[in-house]
């Protein structure tokens, strides 16, 4: 009898196999990973833990072979992490896009203007901007806007918080001012916050999601678990759950070969599509 109990002991102790995922704030916030895991281990009997920073973050991690596989959002720097040695087959798996959110009276007069100049108008009026200021993939689309508009963004008006996505839109709201997120995380936040999308651009704030698996070549990392979690994020029942994940009726994420759809498509309720028809409304008849 001793010994089926150790030959237990010793099977389950197989079956823990684990895998160490790095990941961004804005997953993790919006719900959809602790989805997306839950099938996975399940079905593979692997068990995933989860190390959830800003993407620049998860990338060092990466670097330093403390992970094995990567979860983020900022292409430049992931195609870079990959021409560097340090990652294999990056793909894209699903997106959304960021969006500019302000109070409702926008107080910098950004409705009606192109991006950019919205930027100009925030730094112009010194209007309170919250940044996340963490080099997460936000951050750093945040910071290449900056760039864009010649303005080096400093000053009692340019707030850093250094947190995740969740904890800054909750400090944006606070303080009353403009803030850039991924679209998902504001609408998984928007019954929590008073702050509304001012800006969207599908070309410009196109927001792809990417899985890249840490070099095995240069760090003894848990290939096999990293290659299978990979394939199956790519693999249509994954697409499938994440065209489906919904919070309050609303989308958060696309598939990655599902084209961009305006604002209404993600709303799925009468009541949501009935406040952004008045939403949009608002927006035409009080831009200046």
């Amino acid at each position: 009898m001793r010994t089926f109990f150790i030959l237990l002991l010793f099977i389950g102790c197989i079956r823990e196999e684990r895998l160490r995922l790095a990941t961004t704030t804005s997953l993790e916030n919006s719900g959809i990973l602790k989805v997306l895991l839950k099938e996975f281990e399940k079905t593979h009997k692997i068990k995933v833990d989860v190390i959830a920073v800003g993407t620049g973050a998860a990338l060092r991690l990466g670097r330093n072979g403390d992970c094995d596989i990567l979860l983020v959002h900022s292409k430049k720097d992931e195609e870079e992490f990959v021409k560097d040695g340090f990652g294999i087959n990056r793909q894209e798996i699903m997106w959304n896009d960021f969006v500019l959110l302000g109070p409702r009276d926008d107080p910098a007069k950004i409705k009606g203007k192109d991006l950019i100049s919205g930027l100009k108008n925030i730094a112009k009026e010194k209007e309170i901007f919250v940044s996340r200021g963490d080099d997460s993939g936000t951050h750093k689309k945040e910071k290449g806007l900056w760039e864009k508009t010649g303005i080096k963004p400093k000053g009692k008006w340019y707030l850093e918080t250094g947190q995740g996505m969740g904890e800054t839109l909750i400090i944006a709201n606070e303080k009353n001012g403009y803030c850039l997120s991924d679209r998902g995380t504001y609408l998984s936040y928007k019954n929590k916050i008073s702050l509304v999308i001012l800006k969207e651009d599908p070309k410009e704030l196109y927001n792809p999601y990417s899985v890249i698996i840490i070099n095995p070549k240069k760090y003894p990392i848990n290939y096999g678990s990293a290659r299978k979690l990979a394939d199956w994020l790519i693999k249509q029942e994954c697409q499938r759950i994440i065209g489906e994940y919904r919070v309050n009726g609303i989308r958060l994420f696309n598939p990655i070969n599902e084209p961009f759809h305006p604002i209404s498509s993600y709303i799925t309720t009468p009541l949501e599509k009935a406040r952004s028809i008045k939403d949009k409304y608002n927006q035409m008849y009080e831009s200046p």
